[in-house]
């Protein structure tokens, strides 16, 4: 800051949350249940819980039942039973149905939107007394004697020059004797903690997909509510992961979906587009004619599973749900992993609590390790290395030996042996990907994309992408890669302009930015750091997303 600012004021907790999601909100009920004399309070960078929520969804009821019993008596949003599973292999005109892989069956689960069934967790969590202050962005660590003692919030107001604006107010300063970190993947506070206390010596690296979703609406005639269906194949090639995912549910609302997996090698693929043009194929558009786009957004997942695990906690907190890396990859879930690490957290935590002073946690990791969150990683560890590693069939091939055979006991671990943004080649050695334009009835243009998201910031703020050094945009990126940033962001905000008359350089557009992370996790060099913005900014999902 260029002007000498006013000290923050402080209120003190015995457990602080970052993160207003499955595992954030969790472990929140899970500990006012335990004790309701524990003083919790939560902190959520959207403007209301639940605004930055984006999944498929398919829920397994499994932890909500263990979490709050009762839930259909007080009124969850877990309405459209799963009904029909289907699984296809797509090449580029037909279809073909496969046996449905165990893993994905989804009889006794609902189709949601998990953006409601997040809303309803926090009434039920303020219920018990928990304190939720939406529209505050997590955005410091704070720490003394080597021990994490609590957050500190941005603050707002901030202009572009760094100085306060009429608007200002400094952030606040939540102190705690513990903080759980449940930031979803890739959460920037969490990626301090591991550099911080090491947490991911000994592990292999993460590795991630972008998942892309649209929200359709479509005439009640084409309406098939509880149908799932999953595909694999065509468009992409068959050395890079990935597949959609679409479910019928609600009232006449369509859930679309395509994810990739960031480990690709082409810089000239884009998610975004590949995601479009799956849409056209004979299979896919029957779904959609007549209907009509009404929301879209994105966010990056979190696949490396078990043998990608940091350690769970440091001193003064732990690490929760996708912060930590909780997803089940070939079930494709995660809410109801990620709810039971908060409740296997607020548990050991409520243990910590009653003894005699603040201590580390070392309950947490034992009481997941015995759960059936551990047992449930555990069996699936090796598909998405062998998906890696063997490419589509082989990796196809290998899944089915592992979890069919082997029922998820094979005497070896599979490795994940680089983080995916050191998978790229040169562009002048990739070939080149050709993607149709958008027809503005079934595929569409970013920009578009982006304005249905929601996505707003207030324009007069510092900048919440940073680059390490500018230098690399132009000497590595473009150079190198042809600029990738410009494909795998799904929202327009890098730009290459000045390429035609011999001087490019790259423009930012913060502005589009609807918090995928994915920048964050590919970019080649890692230069890119992603940083909450000002509270309450990014999009703002309604309910259905």
């Amino acid at each position: 800051m260029a002007e000498a600012l006013p000290p923050r004021e402080a209120m003190e907790f015995d457990v602080v949350i970052v993160g207003g999601g499955p595992a954030g909100l969790s472990a929140a009920i899970r500990l006012k249940q335990i004790n309701p004399e524990i003083s919790v309070c939560l902190v959520e960078k959207a403007g209301e819980i639940g605004g930055h929520i984006l999944s498929g969804a398919v829920i397994e009821p499994r932890a909500l039942n263990e979490l709050i019993p009762d839930w259909q008596e007080k009124g969850a949003p877990l309405i459209t039973a799963a009904g029909e599973d289907g699984f296809y292999y797509m090449t580029e005109k037909r279809s073909f149905k496969l046996p449905t892989p165990p893993q994905m069956h989804n009889h006794g689960n609902y189709i949601v939107s998990l953006g409601d069934v997040v809303r309803w967790l926090g009434q039920q969590a303020e219920a018990l007394g928990v304190e939720i202050y939406p529209g505050f962005a997590a955005t410091e660590l704070l720490e003394e004697d080597g021990r994490i003692a609590g957050i500190a919030t941005g603050d707002m107001g901030v202009g572009k020059d760094g100085n306060p604006t009429d608007n200002f107010q400094r952030g606040m300063e939540l102190r705690a004797h513990y903080t759980l970190f449940a930031e979803g993947c890739r959460g920037s506070l969490s990626k301090q903690l591991m550099a911080r206390f090491n947490l991911r010596e000994g592990k292999d690296p993460q590795t991630y997909g972008i998942g892309i979703k649209e929200l359709w609406e479509v005439p009640a005639a084409n309406h098939r509510p509880g149908l799932i269906e999953h595909a694999l194949g065509w468009p992409l090639d068959s050395s890079t992961y990935g597949g959609s995912f679409l479910y019928h549910f609600g009232a006449n609302l369509v859930a679309y979906g395509f994810v990739v997996g960031l480990d690709y090698t082409n810089p000239w693929l884009s998610p975004f587009d590949e995601m479009q043009r799956f849409k056209t194929h004979p299979h896919m558009r029957k779904h959609f004619e007549g209907g009509r786009r009404v929301s879209y957004g994105a966010r990056a997942l979190v696949e490396g599973g078990l043998q990608s695990l940091p350690k769970l906690s440091f001193p003064g907190g732990l690490l929760l749900g996708d912060a930590a890396g909780f997803l089940n990859v070939p079930k494709i879930k995660g809410t109801h992993t990620a709810m039971k690490s908060g409740m296997l957290a607020a548990e050991a935590l409520a243990e910590a609590l009653a003894g005699d002073k603040p201590a580390e946690v070392t309950g947490y990791a034992t009481r997941a390790a015995q759960s059936w969150l551990w047992g449930e990683l555990s069996n699936v560890r090796n598909v998405r290395p062998a998906f890696a590693k063997y490419g589509r069939w082989g990796g196809f091939a290998y899944a089915a030996l592992d979890t069919v055979l082997l029922r998820g006991k094979a005497p070896w671990t599979m490795r994940h042996p680089h983080p995916d943004n050191e998978t790229l080649q040169d562009a002048d050695k990739a070939p080149r990907i050709n993607y149709p334009k958008p027809d503005g009835v079934l595929t569409f243009d970013r920009l578009s994309s982006v304005f249905i998201s929601n996505t707003n910031h207030e324009e007069n703020q510092p900048p919440h992408l940073h680059l390490a050094d500018p230098s690399k945009a132009i000497a590595v990126n473009w150079e190198r890669y042809r600029s990738p940033e410009t494909r795998y962001c799904p929202a327009q905000v890098y730009e290459i302009v000045g390429a035609e008359e011999g001087a490019p350089r790259l423009q930012i557009n913060a502005q589009n930015c609807v918090h995928c992370k994915t920048c964050d996790i590919k970019d080649p060099t890692q230069n890119i750091n992603w940083v909450p913005p000002e509270g309450g900014g990014g999009p703002s999902y309604p309910g259905g997303m």
